[in-house]
């Protein structure tokens, strides 16, 4: 049988900027055997440069510039992490990060872009705004027009192309929106302007004079004030809105790693390599030393390929390639309007025309990012048994409770199974947990496996533990020890041991904030990564049963569901249907893993005081796991649960992505398991009741007379509980209106 082959080098890409977006994009077209690539990034999109000032003046929407690193890394199998960099060990070959987590590299390289912030201004922290990061800046600025007062002062600091560049597209916007701003740009040197041709800064300067801006030159920003900007020769300027675009500095972090720096930047040979051989860098925070350029995105875009095939050989064979950055290269500046103005050579031009080329330029661009060629699947031998085409499906398949048996084949499996015979086993097959009575105490037990739906070893590992843990805390018990049960894919030694301290890094500090140690476990090689815990609890008093649910009950839920079908999504690398307010599918993936990032602890300690019943909402769904509730209540006889569809919480994208028909591959069975059971209208929210959780939330039952109390006592904590309907009597049924 056929399995993949191992991995034994570590690339790691250190930021999202340009240069590492087309290499992830190219090692997707063309993997290197054996290496494993991580990209590391603070959030989940890069705002694509280019369109920066179009997105500011309003001709572009906000997901028109913004690249996503996650779809992109499913594409180049490529592990990310959200994290910041905030140092390197080079001789221990290990990137450092805020969250505490060391990753280690054989190969790595630095794209982190620059900084424009101002941090030896009084209060520019506090009530300035840097372009860049420019994620950061596109969503102060959206909040400022969406609540501008009808004549804002704006203040730009910094008169450079970049400066003048928004500061015509944010008078552009504002006088779009029915304002009449007033905006100001100081520069501190005595021209503004000086990096580009005399003619392309006349153009410039009669655009800003056009429109009303005002340039102040040889002055200084001496303190930002929430509503004004002191000048350094003692002016004052209104400002309801600064912005610093005051040139860019290096990231301070680069001072420590021992790398050689021209002014904070890594200096690079024609080969992007840095003074260590082993980290290259590209981008803007990279110095070109063999031929100096002025920091811009062209740059970055060229160097790529480059990159891209020296990182491959620097792990591999080969010979190493040299970038040769052109001497100069065509500027299109955009003049706020559907204009721009070009330069080159000491050329200059301009005109509707020249938008429409950097319009299409940048569309380009982002299209290259956005859309991927059709990735052929392995035709199926020939001949095969009949039935094998169904089996394998026309999707991949889910990771995490997407990946689990059905619940009409796990019924039928667990029908054969023989009554305990202990006369210390209290509970049977249909329970969260087995329930073993120990001396006059209460111990429950139960184990949980998941197969990766992401490359990220340590974050998996702690989700499972999470996910594990579950059954313990609905069941009202405190978390004793784990067992771990891990098959690591095909790996080098080195790699191997790399990857399991990760997992049982992550898993361990998850189960010691639980009050739980990992004891022991097993270790297996595989075609890929399965994690997996068996957890012992221990219950104070009375265990919460799943079926105590009574009559008038309050259902209560502590977190909105569709994991799997936004799990599902990103696997598939879908592409999440546009609208207001609409994340990208990357930034959905993210509030996704942050639900179920959340234990469920805190809630259950509430809970289990007051619960009637109580279970975690996990692999047959909200629905399939509210029928396990109301068919056992009652001493068997069964209740009725009535849910109000409106008051469902639902995760950011998971709705739009179901009115789409996306689905995970469990759904279909959680669906048919129901049958009759459910009764609710079609559509998208009832497709979520049967949509399989991971790391789901709790699901009580609490008396009408106590929920209002259990609510606030669980806010007082962060944890949010939803009210979504009530029980009522037999015969066993769920209606949903």
């Amino acid at each position: 049988m056929h399995s993949p082959l191992p991995l034994t080098q570590d690339i790691v890409l250190v930021g999202g900027g340009h240069a590492h977006a087309l290499v992830l994009r190219q090692w997707a077209m063309n993997p290197l055997p054996g290496a494993r690539l991580t990209v590391i990034n603070p959030g989940p999109v890069a705002p694509y440069t280019g369109m920066l000032p179009g997105a500011i003046a309003g001709h572009y929407l906000r997901d028109d510039m913004l690249i996503d690193l996650v779809r992109l890394g499913r594409l180049a199998g490529a592990r990310l992490i959200l994290d910041t960099a905030t140092g390197m060990d080079l001789a221990q070959k290990i990137v450092h990060l805020s969250s505490g987590r060391q990753v280690p590299y054989d190969m790595a390289s630095v794209d982190i872009g620059i900084q424009s912030d101002l941090p030896l201004v009084p209060g520019h922290a506090a009530f300035g705004v840097s372009a860049k990061p420019l994620g950061n800046y596109f969503q102060a600025w959206e909040a400022f027009v969406a609540n501008a007062p009808s004549a804002p002062h704006v203040t730009i600091i910094g008169g450079g192309v970049g400066g003048v560049e928004l500061a015509l597209a944010s008078h552009h916007r504002l006088v779009q929106s029915g304002r009449q701003p007033v905006i100001t740009v100081i520069e501190r040197g005595a021209t503004a302007l000086p990096a580009i041709s005399e003619g392309t800064r006349r153009t410039l300067l009669a655009e800003l004079g056009r429109a009303g801006i005002a340039l102040v030159t040889q002055v200084s920003a001496a303190e930002i004030t929430r509503d004004a900007v002191m000048l350094s020769d003692g002016q004052r300027l209104a400002s309801d809105f600064t912005l610093a675009v005051a040139g860019g500095r290096a990231q301070d972090w680069l001072r420590d790693t021992g790398l050689d720096l021209h002014d904070g930047f890594v200096t690079v040979s024609p080969t992007l390599q840095s003074s260590d051989p082993s980290v290259f860098a590209a981008g803007d925070c990279a110095h070109l030393a063999f031929a100096p350029r002025p920091k811009a995105g062209v740059f970055a875009v060229r160097a790529a390929p480059v990159l891209f095939h020296n990182l491959r050989t620097a792990v591999s064979k080969g010979t190493m390639q040299r970038f040769s950055p052109q001497r100069d290269y065509l500027k299109l500046i955009s003049l706020g309007d559907r204009r721009a103005a070009a330069d080159k050579f000491g050329l200059r031009a301009g005109g509707a025309w020249l938008w429409w080329l950097k319009d299409r330029i940048d569309q380009k661009f982002m299209t290259m990012l956005r859309e991927f060629p059709a990735m052929p699947q392995p035709a199926l031998p020939n001949p095969h048994a009949k039935g094998l085409s169904e089996a394998l499906g026309k999707k991949p398949m889910c990771g995490g409770c997407g990946a689990k048996v059905g619940a009409g084949a796990l019924s039928a499996a667990l029908q054969t199974l023989p009554a305990p015979v202990r006369s210390d086993v209290i509970s049977g097959p249909g329970d969260d947990a087995a329930i073993l009575a120990v001396g006059q105490a209460v111990q429950v037990m139960t184990t949980d496996h998941l197969r990766a739906f992401t490359h990220d070893p340590a974050l998996m590992a702690r989700l499972t533990a999470i996910h594990a843990l579950g059954d313990v805390w609905a069941m009202g018990a405190d978390p004793q020890i784990a067992l771990a049960q891990i098959t690591l894919p095909r790996l080098s030694a080195s790699l191997q041991a790399r990857m399991l301290a990760e997992v049982m890094e992550a898993a361990a500090s998850v189960f010691r904030a639980a009050g739980a140690d990992i004891a022991g476990g097993h270790t297996s090689v595989g075609d890929e990564l399965t994690i997996g815990f068996t957890v012992t609890g221990l219950a104070k008093g009375q265990i919460t049963p799943k079926s105590g649910a009574q009559v008038g009950d309050v259902i209560l839920l502590t977190k909105p569901i569709g994991t799997g079908t936004i799990l599902a999504a990103e696997m598939a690398m879908s592409i999440l249907p546009s609208g207001p307010g609409q994340p990208m599918l990357g930034e959905a993936w993210v509030q996704c893993i942050e639900s179920m990032s959340r234990p469920l602890g805190p809630a259950a300690a509430i809970l289990r005081n007051a619960a009637t019943a109580m279970t975690d909402v996990t692999g047959f769904g909200l629905a399939g796991h509210l029928w396990e509730m109301v068919r056992g209540a009652d001493h068997g006889r069964g209740v009725s649960a009535e849910l109000d569809l409106s008051k469902i919480p639902v995760l950011p994208g998971a709705l739009a992505l179901a009115a789409a028909g996306m689905a995970s591959t469990l759904a279909p069975a959680n669906r048919a398991a129901l049958g009759w059971n459910l009764d609710a209208p079609p559509g998208p929210i009832t497709d979520l009741l049967i949509d399989p959780q991971t790391c789901g939330g709790l699901m009580a039952t609490v008396p009408a007379a106590m929920a209002e109390r259990v609510i606030e006592e669980l806010a007082r904590l962060g944890e949010r509980a939803t009210p979504i309907g009530h029980i009522g009597p037999g015969p066993a049924r769920i209606v949903a209106l």
